[in-house]
């Protein structure tokens, strides 16, 4: 079995000292490392290439969204999943496009985090369900040039449908299930999502759909 190597990065001791008992409570994960500011978790991502880096956003000093952007830089091969109290529309917004692979709040169950991380090592993004839905929140008016682009982009109503439940959050399981799909076949239609719409995730896919008005309006 390969061990899954995780660096913790927050300023509360407790939180991360309970976090790390979780994690190691199962087999399959090891906490390489802990920092309590950015800087040092920056240093400790260089030195030590973990897998999975579990961020907090708001931090004294180098802010998450700091580190983030930096580790992006520095260590982009390690996948960074924000951990965090804030459920604030545009703190989501600003991490997903700063690269995060997930934004996740404290609240959520063990279960949750093992799956979140799990999907994070395959390259796939994950947001905290209540999170999902705040990208409603910033929704704003395309400009003409977007408006333009898109009317260049066409999706086929099977893809519109997927986009739309990548949107409410849901994973390639549940879009599976929703829709009556093989599990693979999801994956092979969320891949042709991402290349028409040049995106590298599929929450930058969830964020461009609500951006542009894919979502119907009986959602928001």
């Amino acid at each position: 079995m390969t061990v899954i190597r995780i660096l913790l990065i927050d300023d509360h001791s407790l939180f991360r000292s309970g976090i790390k008992s979780l994690l190691e409570s199962q087999d399959e994960f090891e906490v390489v490392a802990e920092a309590s500011n950015g800087l040092d978790g920056i240093k400790l991502a260089k030195t030590l290439k973990p897998d999975v880096i579990l961020l907090d956003l708001h931090m004294p000093g180098t802010n998450g969204l700091q580190t983030l952007q930096v580790l992006q830089q520095d260590v982009p091969e390690s996948q960074v999943l924000m951990l965090t109290v804030s459920e604030d529309a545009q703190d989501l917004l600003q991490a997903l496009r700063a690269g995060a692979r997930g934004y996740l709040l404290k609240n959520i169950e063990i279960d949750f985090l093992v799956d979140s991380i799990h999907q994070a090592i395959k390259g796939e993004s994950v947001i905290s369900p209540q999170m999902a839905a705040k990208l409603a929140d910033v929704i704003r008016e395309p400009d003409p040039l977007q408006s333009i682009q898109q009317q260049t982009i066409h999706l086929t109503p099977r893809e519109s449908e997927i986009i739309v439940l990548l949107a409410r959050g849901e994973s390639n399981k549940g879009i599976a299930r929703t829709l009556d799909l093989a599990e693979s076949t999801v994956k092979i239609h969320v891949q042709g999502i991402l290349r028409k719409l040049n995106l590298s995730s599929r929450v930058q896919a969830a964020v461009y759909a609500v951006e542009h008005g894919l979502v119907p309006s009986t959602e928001h």
